[in-house]
Parts: structure tokens; C-alpha cells; sequence
């Protein structure tokens, strides 16, 4: 028999994907313009034009053998060197390219790093809301998510609930901020409460690794700030993709980079290349490696994002709305107008909305809104909004 837990992951797509493949159905029924699709967290705004300027380049001026040809299975050397250069010149933390892995998006960093420390059994705790493949991701590399619930409002890391969680068999923390559902970023303090709390259990004899994926570190709003997470706990490890940053979801781009301060950080960047080479991760697209080389630093237009937050979140306030401002991704966490996130959700497309529970988050009561969407279709969409208040007796303000 075949394997019946990937029968099922393949059956069944992820809550988000099953949302976006009805609004693509239900946009060749009524019109493209007609259907306001909240649902995917697909950049909007173009990548910069540095990118393309560069992408032109390359193709132009580099040998075609070279070009396309494997590079080292962990990644091209001189792209891992600017890759490293780039985070010593922000973050200070002696990285080198020997602790650089490339990899085809944070997904595959994600997957790679779980199966690179975890034995059968571990624990890895995160923080609800979650990014629902978190689950998928632990389990197939044959370990057990452990969510633990963020402050009620707030959404930032609750400490004592995190220390209540730590097991005899807890490997790492998983943490994602700017978070994806909740645009939040957790806070300076927040993080060195967590580092505290894991430097503990490290000088008891259990060392437990902090994990930060970090697809939307640039995605920040009014100068807010991001800690580094190697600035705080030496075992630290970054899974970074540059799909939100440069607007390249579709080109599958991204890096582990493990804590050259760590206690066994040699043994840790074996793992990965080991992971790696298991799952078959090897190699990254080496036509946007060197992409990365020469852009690195180059960020798309946040300021739309911006806008389209300040935009959304104030009409859905005045609307009778409880929204989770957020500082940063591209994401806003709504709070249901009814108990049951998954109703309302049904309830929303009536009026052609296309939201997502948090259910599948593991938060109740929420809804995520993904407004990397053009302005227009924000404005076109806010009619909808205040109709679906209404038919719960909201008033608008």
C-alpha cells in the first residue's frame, strides 16, 4: 500500500489553496472584477527594476553552459559570501559563507532544517497564530508541532505559555515575524524573553534551537524594527526567502543561514547539507542565485502595502470591524463577526469576499485578509465589507 498520510496531504489542498481555487472559478463565472480575492499571499507590487535590469544582464552577458549548469549543492560560493556579507554589514553576527545554504524558497529551508535537527519524537513549539504548513512541515520529518497561543489582542509571544510547553523532548521554537496571519511583529522584549527562557534550559543541559522564518522581515511599516535573532541566542537559526521582499514567489528563492556562534554550529550546517541532499534540496535555481548576488539589499515598494493597510483597516473599523493592526507582511487579522471563523467565511463569499478562516491558523474567532491586492480592488471591495457587517445588525460608525 501506498502512503496513505501523502494520499491525503495530496487530496486535500491547504485551506488557503482551496479558497484561491474557487475564486478562480468563481471569476470565470462572474468577471475578474466582480470577485474580491483576499486570499493568497500573492505580491502585487512588481519587482523592482533593479531586478529586471539585472536578470537582462546575466542572461546576456554570462557563458550559457555556466549559466545554466549546477552550481555546489549548498550554493554558488560567491553567492553565499554576498549573502553573508550582506547580514554581517546589518546585523554585526561574523557570519560566513560557509554557514549559508540556498535554498529554493523558505519552504524548502523550512523542511530542510526540520529534518536536519529533529529525531523521531521531537517537539517544536510555535507560537498561534501559524503558518498551517508548519504542521506538514514537523511532522513528515517525523516530528510533533506543539502551538502555543500568543496574547489574546495582541498576538505577541506569551512567555509563560511558551515555558509551560518546553518538554524533556522540545528540539526548537519556531517563530515567523512579521507574523503570517497576523501582520504582527514581535517585539524586542518579546524575543529576549524567549532567548532568556531557552538560555535556561540550555545551561541545564538541554539545548533547544530558535528558529525565524523570515520571508517578511522587510515588510515593515513606520521605521518599525525586526530583531535579529543571532543578535540574541547563539543557537539560532534564519530560513529567509526572497519572495516577498523582491516580488519573486513564482522563482523559489531563499537561504538557511545557522549562527556561526552556536555551540556546534559545524555539526548544525552538516545537517542541513545532509538534509538537503536527503530530500533532494540541493542546488538552487542558479540563475536567480546570481540574481541575488548583484541585488541584494534591493527591496519592492512597500509603501503600497502601506497604503493599502491604512486604507482597509480604517474603512473595516468604521465598519464595526475588530482589526489587529499590523506592522508589518502584507496582512490583516480580522476578528469574525461570529463565533464560528469558518461560517463567516462561507458567509463572506456571499457578498464575494474571499477570506480565510484562522482555524487552519490555530486561532478561532479570527479571519486573515491578504491585502497584497491592487488599490483598486480595495476600494471596489469595501461596499462588500460594509454589506456583510450589516447583515449581522452592525451599523457602520
Amino acid at each position: 500500500m501506498i502512503n496513505q498520510k501523502s494520499v491525503q496531504l495530496g487530496s486535500v489542498r491547504s485551506v488557503i489553496r482551496e479558497l484561491f481555487e474557487y475564486g478562480k472559478k468563481r471569476k470565470a463565472q462572474i468577471g475578474e472584477e466582480n470577485v474580491f480575492d483576499f486570499s493568497l499571499g500573492n505580491p502585487s507590487v512588481p519587482a523592482p527594476a533593479a531586478v529586471q535590469s539585472a536578470l537582462k544582464d546575466i542572461i546576456s552577458s554570462c557563458d550559457p553552459v555556466e549559466l545554466n549548469g549546477y552550481t555546489s549543492a549548498q550554493g554558488d560560493l560567491e553567492v553565499r559570501k554576498a549573502v553573508a556579507d550582506y547580514i554581517n554589514k546589518n546585523f554585526s553576527v561574523g557570519i560566513s559563507a560557509d554557514n549559508i545554504y540556498m535554498t529554493c524558497g523558505a519552504a524548502a529551508s523550512l523542511c530542510i532544517i526540520l529534518n536536519a535537527l529533529l529525531n523521531k519524537g521531537d517537539e517544536v513549539i510555535t507560537i498561534a497564530p501559524y503558518f498551517p504548513e508548519y504542521r506538514v512541515f514537523t511532522e513528515h520529518a517525523g516530528g510533533k508541532l506543539v502551538p502555543v497561543a500568543g496574547k489574546e489582542g495582541t498576538f505577541q509571544p506569551d512567555i509563560p505559555s511558551i515555558m509551560a510547553a518546553i518538554t524533556p523532548a522540545t528540539k526548537a521554537v519556531l517563530i515567523n515575524s512579521p507574523n503570517n496571519p497576523s501582520g504582527v511583529v514581535y517585539s524586542e522584549e518579546a524575543i529576549k524573553e524567549i532567548c532568556k527562557v531557552l538560555q535556561e534550559f540550555k545551561e541545564r543541559g538541554q539545548t533547544i534551537y530558535l528558529i525565524s522564518d523570515e520571508p517578511y522581515r522587510e515588510l515593515v511599516f513606520g521605521g518599525v524594527n525586526v530583531p535579529y535573532i543571532m543578535n540574541y541566542y547563539a543557537e539560532s537559526i534564519v530560513c529567509y526567502s526572497f519572495s516577498k521582499s523582491l516580488s519573486l514567489p513564482g522563482e523559489r528563492i531563499g537561504y538557511i543561514a545557522v549562527n556561526p556562534a552556536a555551540q556546534n554550529a559545524g555539526e548544525v550546517y552538516a545537517a542541513v547539507c545532509g538534509a538537503g541532499r536527503a530530500l533532494g534540496y540541493v542546488c538552487a535555481p542558479s540563475l536567480f542565485q546570481k540574481l541575488i548576488a548583484r541585488v541584494i539589499g534591493t527591496t519592492s515598494d512597500v509603501s503600497v502595502y502601506e497604503r493599502n493597510r491604512d486604507v482597509l483597516s480604517a474603512a473595516l473599523a468604521s465598519y464595526g470591524y475588530e482589526v489587529v493592526r499590523p506592522d508589518g507582511a502584507f496582512y490583516l487579522f480580522v476578528k469574525s463577526l461570529e463565533p464560528d471563523s469558518d461560517a463567516f467565511a462561507e458567509r463572506a463569499k456571499q457578498h464575494e469576499l474571499l477570506i480565510v478562516s484562522a482555524k487552519s491558523f490555530g486561532v478561532e474567532g479570527y479571519v486573515r485578509i491578504s491585502y497584497c491586492v491592487s488599490p483598486q480592488m480595495i476600494e471596489r471591495s469595501l461596499p462588500a465589507f460594509e454589506a456583510l457587517a450589516k447583515s449581522y445588525g452592525i451599523k457602520s460608525a
